[in-house]
Order: structure tokens, then sequence, then C-alpha cells
């Protein structure tokens, strides 16, 4: 007994030894700059001068900034467009690269390689293929004799460029995660269902998008949130442009961190965003949890 007592005790000292590393990272990288940042919220400060503690006054000129009413409205629109086209095609194309078809495995690397590349050098090419004056996309248009869209040049259009390329670039995540769930749905189902003389559609529906539940769930909360930060394809396409037609709330952010110097009213911004990043995952949790009570 004694033995054991000592073996258990060499154990956990071992254990916490190998956990300090990982702890003083947490410690240092994270909790210290999230306490650091909220204060820095309840302050005025320039990241230069002295800091002046504020209160709530940061939070309360934010309710009344319109150009920040702007960002987050701007950040919902990109959300609506970039979450459910994404969601719906990479289902539907996970599913069909799930069947046993020649050189599946080339077709599933090549909807994951625009994922794993740098999202800079993909906005980069992108604003290239968009170009009005010599851009690939209006050059093919032209010589079709259709009309050539002014991509990333008005308004109307901006928000619509950027969402095409967000779908894009994360189409291939979204692909191998419904294809790990799919893998996971016995085969025998889908046979005893086409035994019944259910169609395609009916499998889909009834067996592939149920049992897909969990995995849909992870999707879209992983999805909403990445949407919600969005920020390095504004940066390089259009700087928030035109107009402010496409200054999501992490631009927003930037600009007023590092361009105008207020820190403070940059990380109330911070953490409005949380608060509603957070807010919006946990209703998922738990409509997701009621489905399942169900």
């Amino acid at each position: 007994m004694k033995r054991l007592q000592e073996l258990s005790s060499k154990e956990a000292f071992w254990g916490y030894i190998f956990i300090t590393p990982i702890m003083l990272g947490f410690l240092v990288f994270m909790f210290y700059p999230l306490i650091a940042s909220l204060y820095l919220s309840l302050t005025e400060s320039d990241g230069i001068t002295p800091s002046t503690f504020i209160g709530i006054d940061n939070y309360v000129t934010l309710m009344s900034d319109k150009k920040f009413l702007n960002s987050l409205w701007v950040t919902v629109v990109y959300v609506a467009g970039t979450v459910p086209i994404g969601i719906i095609l990479a289902l539907l194309i996970s599913t069909l690269l799930n069947q046993k078809i020649r050189f599946v495995n080339i077709y599933r690397t090549a909807f994951f390689i625009p994922y794993i590349t740098s999202m800079v050098a993909v906005a980069t090419v992108w604003k290239w293929l968009y170009n009005t004056d010599y851009g690939l996309f209006n050059g093919i248009l032209s010589q079709l004799g259709l009309f050539e869209p002014p991509w990333l040049a008005k308004e109307g259009w901006a928000m619509f460029s950027i969402i095409i390329m967000s779908v894009w670039k994360g189409l291939g995540f979204n692909i191998v995660i419904f294809l790990a769930g799919l893998q996971n749905i016995s085969p025998s189902m889908y046979e005893a269902a086409k035994i019944d003389g259910a169609s395609a559609f009916k499998r889909f529906y009834y067996i592939t998008v149920p049992l897909l539940r969990h995995t849909t769930l992870f999707v879209v909360v992983m999805a909403i949130i990445g949407s919600f930060q969005v920020f390095d394809q504004v940066y390089v396409m259009t700087d928030g442009g035109p107009a402010n037609s496409t200054s999501v709330i992490v631009y927003y952010i930037y600009q007023n961190a590092f361009l105008f110097f207020k820190q403070g009213y940059a990380s109330a911004m911070a953490y409005i965003l949380f608060a509603i990043i957070f807010i919006i995952t946990m209703i998922q949790m738990k409509i997701a949890n009621r489905k399942d009570v169900v």
C-alpha cells in the first residue's frame, strides 16, 4: 500500500512538471492578456502615454458610434452570406466525395488545398482576378460579350465578391469534417433504405442529414466564430472600402487600435465582439441540447 502511494505521488509530481510549461504559456499568453485587455477597455489609452480610467464610457460611446454599428451590420451580412452557403455546398460536395468514384482522393485534395493556403496569398490572387481592367474574370466575360461586374470597385459588389472568395477558401475544411461524419454512418442503412425503394434524395434527407446533426453543429459553430472574426481578406482586397461597405468589425478594431491609437476603445469593441460570439454559440448549444432530449 505504501509502495502504491509512493508511485502515485511520484506520478503526480511528474505530471505537474510536464503540464507546467503549458500552464505558464496559458497564463502568460492567454490569461494575462485577457485580463489586461479587459482593464484596457475601461480606460482611455493611446498605447503611448499613461492610460486614464474612464469606466464604461467606451462601451457607452460604442452604442452611438455609427461606424461601429455599420461595421457590426457589415459583419452580420458577411456571416449570413458565407455560413449557410459554405455549409450547404460542403455537405453536398462531401456527400459526392463519399461515393466510390475514380480519383476521389485527388478531388478531396483539390478541395482542401485552398484551406491550407495563406489567406493573404489567396486574397492577393483573387484581388487580381477581380480587377476590372485586367482581371481574369472580366477578361473571360468580355470575350463572351457578357456583363462585366465592378467586383471590388462598387459598394453593391465588394462584399459579394469577398463572400464568394471566402466560401471557396473555407470549403475544404467543412468538407473534411463532413466526410469524417459521413464515414461513421453504416452503409447498411443506405442499403436497407434503397431496398425499401427510397430515392437518393430521401436517403440523403432522412438518413444523412439527421445522423450528421452533431457534425453539422460543430461546423456551424466554427463557421460562425470564424466569420465574425474575418479580417485578412478585407484588409488585402478592399481596405474596408468602398465607402466602408466592407468595413467589418475586426477591421474597425484594427483601425482604432493601430491607426487612430484608441486602444482602450478598440479593446471595448473586441469585448463586444466576444460577447456576441459567446451568446450566439450558447444559443446554438442550447438548441442542439433540446433536440437531443426530444
